[in-house]
């Protein structure tokens, strides 16, 4: 067993040699429940915090995010569920930015919203799927750019969204983001039901990026799958791929943020999409504890979000499978399991401008590098995650 669960398995009064793959499981959701627990998360909020309020702000921060769902539409606050829907719901959100908050920490409005330390939603539309791409691109903030956030295993709709405001709100530059919310069951007993939720919701991922790629004014799609969202985004790709849309591909930059996908999945999803124009880009940390329960739940096959930089085998399977495999556990985690990293990175724009400063002519950034919050960034290709949560 390694080493890794075996410090997250201490304690435990019964005995776990050789389980089944139905106790493996049941185990498995056990620890990250406990995990979570002892992680301090909050109340979770429901859909009223959908409702747009109207605020005397004195900061004026506001961004704007896109979002694209396939849950299916509830009543009441015009929230979403996590029953799969057969079409796709389209909307644009404003909201209104604290000036006082704490890393990526998202404190949610209350019934009197406190616009000072409180993500507000100000404004809410919903769209056609007709409209949906020209509001985009005429918009005064679209650059050519376009950023679409996956979210992982066990958000809600509103979850996703509001951490997509978020990393809009901490990187500041950025343009226009896109929330793909799949139908998770935002339950933490969810996990086989979110790998099939998450495998249903491939070729509705596929719409939106050929929606998005085709789009004449769109230069660059760069994608950004979290966790589970990691997996569901390589298939979608490697879908896009076996239909022979090489042009979409060509304005794809793929990002992946802790992704819990099996490492011989993954090789296997490289194979049949093949090089892409830009390298995809991982973001890796060992110290993962949501992850390392993953591995447990999945047979104690490693997860590619787990990889250690510092293995001259990872070393050399980044170049030879044209990836850039980047340790970020530097990276503060709010969520008291290491896994939640990927939304604090808005916040080092300097540091990843400076990354890019130094790069060396010539180099495709292929390989594994390390973050180091502190400044000293090693390697350039950084900047290509960096610039997903910053446009």
């Amino acid at each position: 067993m390694p080493s890794y669960f075996l410090t997250i398995t201490q304690g435990l009064s019964m005995p776990v040699l050789y389980p089944s793959r139905i106790q493996r499981a049941i185990l498995g959701i056990a620890l990250l429940s406990g995990l979570i627990g002892l992680g301090g998360c909050t109340s979770r909020p429901d859909s009223a915090v959908l409702e747009p309020a109207t605020i005397v702000q004195k900061n004026n921060d506001q961004v704007t995010v896109f979002a694209v769902t396939n849950r299916n539409q509830l009543g009441g606050h015009g929230g979403f569920g996590s029953e799969w829907a057969s079409h796709l719901s389209y909307e644009r959100y404003g909201f209104s930015v604290p000036e006082s908050r704490k890393g990526s920490t998202i404190v949610y409005p209350t019934a009197k919203p406190d616009p000072s330390r409180q993500y507000v939603v100000t404004a809410r539309e919903k769209l056609a799927d007709q409209a949906f791409i020209d509001k985009i691109t005429r918009s005064t903030e679209f650059n050519g750019t376009v950023a679409v956030f996956v979210h992982g295993y066990n958000y809600s709709y509103q979850e996703a969204l509001f951490r997509t405001a978020q990393m809009a709100a901490d990187a500041n530059t950025i343009g226009l983001p896109i929330l793909f919310s799949w139908p998770s069951a935002a339950s933490v007993t969810g996990y086989v039901a979110d790998r099939d939720a998450a495998l249903y919701s491939r070729s509705e991922l596929d719409r939106l990026l050929q929606a998005l790629a085709t789009a004449p004014k769109v230069k660059r799609v760069m994608v950004l799958g979290h966790s589970m969202g990691g997996f569901l985004t390589m298939e979608a790709v490697r879908q896009l791929k076996l239909q022979g849309h090489s042009d979409v591909l060509a304005k794809l930059e793929v990002v992946l943020a802790a992704p819990d996908i099996d490492v011989d999945v993954f090789r296997s999803q490289l194979r049949d999409i093949g090089r892409m124009r830009a390298p995809i880009t991982l973001l890796v940390a060992k110290t993962d504890r949501a992850l390392a329960v993953s591995s447990f739940i999945g047979g104690e096959r490693l997860r590619v979000g787990l990889l250690d930089i510092d293995d001259p085998i990872v070393q050399k399977a980044a170049e030879t499978e044209h990836v850039r495999i980047i340790d970020i556990s530097s990276v503060e985690s709010s969520d008291g399991l290491g896994h939640d990293r990927y939304a604090a990175l808005a916040r080092f724009e300097k540091q990843l401008s400076l990354a890019e400063s130094r790069r060396e002519n010539g180099t495709n950034g292929v390989g594994a590098f390390v973050f180091d919050t502190a400044g000293a960034v090693v390697a350039s290709p950084f900047l290509l995650a960096g610039q997903l949560v910053r446009r």
